[in-house]
């Protein structure tokens, strides 16, 4: 049986609520972890979970506009927005967290530590996400999320077109996981759990645009690093990874087989492997020389 989530809850910029859960000891040195756009908090399987058992308090949040967070009153999902909530959650926690970020949460962690603080954090992992992203593979995640905007009739319906998405997934018997990522609206019909205005609204979120800032910032890593790249990824290609490891020559890597750009989904039990012996070897001695 799994353990029962701690509910957490933070003030980003201009009052936004930030929401979340948490396993294991809030004393423990923490581990934040930021998914995507467009997923939620439970998009870390069981990774937060395994990290709480290890020694650390692990605290899975949900982004502005997405899962039970705020939605953002002036529809700013820029990146200097997610930036700032992310601030604003490291201030409250009160000591340098262990990010780990998939894509537009890794984003979000690189420029806060690149940009603002680069003490910030403890230890950095970054997911799936490099400066430099492949056009057609941002495309394809931005497509799909414009494409069901009306939302879906059936539970059923949202995972056939998740499978049309996904097909190296094999398809879930138990939809109760994509259930959670979803809210039924007055009208019956199923719809994403984000605002929609986070792909429509004159404030989206642009950083594919700007991988000469994303370099600049991981150029001032100064903490732990780790790049997990999911070996299928569209998004992120050898040659970003080269890249990025001559920018932060102190990095690590790891290359995950049988997964693309949604790793912890895809191969959680390998995603979740290389991340504590991240933890082990490279951060938990740095978050006990920050505290």
């Amino acid at each position: 049986m799994k353990p029962a989530a701690q509910r957490v809850e933070f003030r980003g910029a201009r009052g936004v609520r930030l929401r979340g859960d948490a396993w294991g000891d809030p004393a423990a040195p923490p581990v934040l972890f930021l998914a995507g756009g467009g997923q939620t908090r439970h998009a870390w399987g069981n990774t937060a979970i395994e990290v709480s058992t290890r020694g650390w308090f692990a605290i899975a949040l949900d982004l502005r506009g997405h899962g039970e967070s705020d939605w953002a009153p002036d529809a700013d999902y820029s990146l200097e927005a997610f930036v700032e909530d992310l601030r604003g959650v490291v201030d409250a926690l009160g000591r340098p967290p262990v990010l780990v970020g998939a894509s537009l949460g890794g984003i979000t962690g690189l420029l806060l530590a690149g940009e603002h603080d680069p003490h910030a954090f403890s230890a950095l992992v970054l997911v799936d996400i490099a400066p430099r992203m492949e056009p057609e593979g941002v495309q394809r995640i931005v497509q799909f999320m414009r494409n069901h905007l009306d939302g879906f009739a059936t539970i059923e319906e949202a995972a056939a077109a998740v499978a049309s998405y996904l097909p190296h997934r094999p398809r879930p018997r138990d939809l109760s996981g994509l259930a959670k990522n979803l809210r039924r609206g007055p009208d019956g019909r199923y719809r994403w759990h984000w605002d929609p205005q986070f792909v429509v609204g004159p404030k989206r979120p642009d950083a594919s645009q700007q991988p000469a800032r994303l370099l600049a910032a991981a150029r001032r890593l100064v903490v732990p690093t780790l790049l997990v790249r999911g070996r299928m990824s569209d998004v992120i290609s050898p040659e970003s990874v080269a890249e990025f490891l001559e920018a932060v020559p102190h990095a690590r890597f790891a290359d995950v087989s049988g997964a693309g750009h949604m790793i912890a989904g895809d191969r959680n039990d390998a995603f979740s492997a290389a991340v504590l012996e991240f933890l082990t070897q490279e951060a938990k001695s740095a978050a006990s020389l920050a505290r």
